[in-house]
């Protein structure tokens, strides 16, 4: 008589590599299925466990794989272990390591037209292997091309260790095609969230420090009274921002934004709180908070960086020169600030230039 599994789930199949892969499917949802790197006898198992039955990757200790040298599983625990060190020096964004390390790890899950899993085989993968796998994505063209993306980054980083000699990833094109990005928020929009989300909500709060800050969404996740600096008689906010080359911030505080900063009930490390009073665990965690309260104003298309690119195009509207506009959004290089006004400005210099011949005689 077969015993019973002691993980519902959980089952674990040989490759034709001779490795053995083990499974985890949802509970609840068993068509997910989630491949987890260690089986039962690894102390780490009951962790990837739980996370893989509630449909999630467990984040936590990193899990030493004994992957076959030079196989694409090797190369990548090798790359993420040197992007951990990036991100624990300074250098390198820890949201790019979870997003790498998500994007690489479904890579190497791939199937090959013979069955075989892509992180078994060796690394040196043809281009055409990596232009399937982007192919196979194309209903979700971002994520195909951020997948390529990363594994060109990881491919880099295998030349420079020796393991590599070329880039197979150099030759695959991206396939997403750019709507215009981000819709900005307009004046309307920002009125139009405040008639529902009142002052002295938390919804409010985001708005303003997000309107009057110009802060990406990670680092509104941060911000607080530790970051209020005074400066001749003027509170000001400065910080560092999280995004990797992005120039330290000095920004005034302006009446709008400190009434409302004060105005909240109750205090804590960082302006924004949950209903808990404490700040949002993480990025994703506050963007689906975002996501939820524009749905409730009714402004389904507008997001966090809408309102960042809203505010460039209103300081634009209004005259500020792009070097003014790059020292408030963090930007080292003015072509990236001109991505924001370079359409504002053409209106303003079309208007300028039509001025010139608006009292000619004609008819």
């Amino acid at each position: 008589m077969t015993p019973p599994n002691p993980f519902p789930g959980w089952y674990s199949e040989t490759l034709p590599s001779g490795n053995i892969r083990h499974i985890v499917r949802m509970k609840g949802k068993k068509a997910k299925k989630i491949t987890v790197p260690v089986g039962p006898d690894h102390p780490d198992f009951l962790e990837h466990y739980r996370a893989a039955r509630v449909g999630e990757k467990w984040e936590g200790a990193p899990v030493a794989i004994q992957a076959p040298r030079e196989s694409l599983d090797w190369l990548r625990e090798k790359y993420l272990a040197h992007l951990t060190r990036m991100v624990d020096g300074g250098n390198a964004s820890p949201a790019t390591l979870k997003q790498r390390r998500s994007l690489l790890t479904r890579l190497c899950d791939e199937l090959d037209d013979d069955g075989d899993r892509y992180g078994d085989l060796h690394l040196d993968l043809p281009t055409h292997a990596l232009v399937r796998v982007r192919n196979a994505r194309a209903a979700t063209p971002a994520e195909a091309d951020n997948m390529m993306k990363a594994a060109k980054a990881m491919y880099k980083f295998a030349i420079e260790i020796g393991a590599a000699e070329m880039n197979p990833a150099e030759g695959v094109g991206k396939i997403h095609k750019s709507k215009g990005g981000t819709k900005p928020w307009t004046a309307d929009d920002m009125r139009q969230f405040a008639e529902t989300h009142r002052p002295g909500s938390t919804a409010f709060l985001w708005l303003t420090l997000a309107m009057f800050t110009g802060a990406r969404i990670g680092d509104l996740c941060i911000l607080g009274r530790s970051h209020e600096v005074t400066r001749n008689g003027i509170v000001r906010l400065e910080w560092q921002p999280g995004k990797k080359g992005s120039a330290p911030v000095s920004l005034p505080i302006l009446p709008p934004l400190l009434r409302t900063i004060r105005a909240m009930p109750v205090i804590g490390p960082a302006y924004l709180l949950s209903e808990r009073g404490k700040p949002f665990k993480n990025v994703e965690t506050l963007r689906t908070r975002v996501r939820r309260w524009c749905d409730d104003a009714g402004l389904p298309e507008r997001s966090s960086h809408g309102v960042r690119k809203g505010m460039a195009t209103m300081l634009a509207e209004a005259g500020v020169n792009d070097q003014q506009i790059g020292a408030v959004l963090a930007h080292t290089q003015p072509s990236t600030t001109r991505i924001y006004t370079a359409k504002a400005q053409r209106g303003m210099l079309s208007e300028q230039a039509l001025a010139t011949i608006a009292d000619i005689e004609w008819g």
